[in-house]
């Protein structure tokens, strides 16, 4: 998009006045996620796809004393790791993805999770928003937003994109927000949805950001 687009403009300094209103309301937000090292942060944020940060965290304790290292998770039997993981849901498919991660990260990364978002991308079960969280959280690298459900309901509601698919609204949002809020602006936009503007139905008149939107 064209730099002098009216529409551009108008979503850049709508922008600006969310990402303000975000620092004064939600100064400390920050990932949810338990983890004690890059591993584990891919570990969680496998297991948190559908699947709330709090369960997450109840589960990954005994989970990662069980397996504290990466070759735990390449000797682990897949139908035990299943029902390690199972009160995340979808733990078949996840415990595929892990189990599988760890081969990849293993033989072709040397055992250590990449820093870059094209290497990160090779590794199942990673997406651009994992990847995105994990370079953030792990190595302080941030290449992009990472768009979750509520990055997706919210910006769209606050009318900051009119797409739908998290990868176009990547790229918007970075198109409007400075980068060195990309990083504190997923978080904060998270706990605004949980705490401020949820999902079920409500009155958005009341929710403080509503009135930034138009």
């Amino acid at each position: 998009m064209n730099k002098d687009n009216p529409e551009l403009k108008t979503r850049k300094t709508r922008a600006r006045k969310i990402v303000a209103a975000l620092k004064k309301l939600l100064p400390k937000s920050k990932i949810a996620l338990d983890f004690g090292d890059p591993w584990q942060l891919l570990v969680a944020v496998v297991l948190s796809a559908q699947c709330t940060d709090k369960k997450v965290n109840e589960v990954t304790p005994a989970l990662f004393k069980k397996y504290p290292k990466l070759s735990d998770y390449l000797r682990a039997n897949p139908g035990e790791f299943e029902q390690d993981i199972k009160p995340t849901g979808f733990y078949r498919n996840k415990a595929k993805n892990i189990l599988a991660a760890a081969k990849v990260v293993k033989e072709k990364f040397g055992g250590k999770i990449p820093k870059t978002m094209e290497e990160m991308l090779t590794i199942p079960g990673i997406g651009r928003k994992s990847a995105n969280v994990i370079l953030a959280n792990a190595y302080d690298i941030v290449v992009g937003i990472a768009v979750d459900t509520h990055v997706i309901r919210l910006s769209q509601k606050l009318g900051l994109t009119k797409n739908k698919n998290p990868e176009k609204i990547e790229k918007d949002l970075k198109e409007i927000i400075p980068k060195k809020d990309w990083f504190d602006f997923n978080y904060r936009l998270i706990d605004y949805g949980r705490q401020y503007c949820p999902a079920r139905v409500h009155e958005h008149a009341k929710c403080p950001l509503t009135k930034y939107a138009r």
